[in-house]
């Protein structure tokens, strides 16, 4: 560590001159804006301010629960809760599976140019805070996945265990990434099962797309990183992959697609009205169409462009969502 760097128990100067504010915070964010000042260091804690991940938490789960609707052809009142049980949960979850990974990666953080504003190692939130923080967001998404029925209520508790391993996962593997995948496309599951009652070899086809997507955004994530991590030793796929990343990111592209393509066609074969069949397949080429867009503009050193792309992925999982409602329509 360089003289230039504090140590993770050294105060931190807040980036642009605003107080507590995360350095990849999204400027100008409610937060930083609006949120009540006591408020703000467990709604970062959370990333609140940062809200890509709770988008491609949730992302899977309406693949699921549109991809389930597009199987049986019955769409019924209750799917609407369900979308929303799954937004209000992903927001949730997400907040408390950010706040165990920053519990854990306390630490580290402390050592890496963009982690050490975060709320723990910056001195925010202490450790006994974040650990009320992160079971009171539980308890609430607890009470959410009981309305659903028995079957996606013993997934959703299973969810748990993916979620729990993943913060060490950068410890004993070069493909954390994966860990981050097992945890994020859960929701691919749920609702397919909280739509059917039952899991099918769909939805798990459509978990492995999802696992895909994820190495594909988290690689390009994880490069702004990888000379912090270098240093202190952590893995991950940016290191791994180095220079072959884009070959590498362009496997995860077509397994991601294909998959969804495969989810699409079992799903609604057969019988499957063909115009309804083309629009839905739609979906995943317009899914692909934007991984490609986003190959195209990579530059594995330029950290402000990794991190827009990053983000650009919300867009992305979003392209599916209008053919398969259309596909539901036809």
């Amino acid at each position: 560590m360089t003289a230039e760097q504090p140590t993770p128990e050294a105060p931190r100067a807040p980036p642009n001159g605003q107080p507590g504010q995360v350095a990849d915070a999204v400027r100008g964010n409610w937060v930083d804006r609006l949120a009540p000042a006591a408020t703000r260091p467990y709604l970062r804690l959370s990333r609140a301010d940062r809200p890509i991940g709770t988008w491609l938490l949730l992302l899977p789960c309406w693949w699921g629960l549109m991809l389930a609707m597009l199987h049986d052809r019955a769409p019924v009142w209750n799917d609407l809760w369900i979308g929303v049980g799954c937004a209000l949960g992903a927001w949730l979850m997400r907040g408390a599976g950010c706040t165990w990974n920053d519990i854990t990666d306390r630490k580290i953080d402390g050592s890496v140019a963009r982690t050490r504003s975060r709320p723990i190692p910056s001195g925010q939130v202490t450790v006994r805070g974040a650990v009320a923080w992160m079971a009171a967001q539980a308890l609430i998404a607890l009470l959410i996945l009981l309305t659903f029925n028995g079957a996606a209520i013993a997934l959703g508790v299973l969810s748990l265990a993916p979620v729990a391993i993943y913060p060490f996962a950068k410890r004993f593997t070069w493909w954390p990434q994966i860990f981050l995948g097992l945890a994020f496309n859960w929701g691919a599951l749920l609702a397919w099962t909280a739509h059917t009652g039952s899991l099918s070899w769909q939805p798990v086809v459509l978990y492995i797309a999802g696992i895909g997507w994820t190495l594909f955004y988290d690689t390009v994530y994880a490069h702004q990183d990888k000379e912090d991590d270098a240093l202190i030793g952590v893995k991950s796929t940016a290191r791994l992959f180095a220079e072959r990343t884009p070959k590498w990111l362009r496997r995860f592209l077509i397994a991601s697609v294909s998959l969804m393509g495969i989810v699409v066609l079992g799903s609604m074969l057969p019988g499957a009205n063909p115009l309804a069949l083309v629009i839905a397949l739609a979906g995943p080429w317009a899914f692909g169409w934007h991984m490609a867009w986003q190959m195209r503009r990579l530059d594995l050193d330029d950290n402000d462009r990794l991190l827009m792309l990053f983000r650009s992925n919300r867009d992305a999982g979003l392209l599916p969502l209008p053919f398969f409602a259309a596909a539901l329509l036809v």
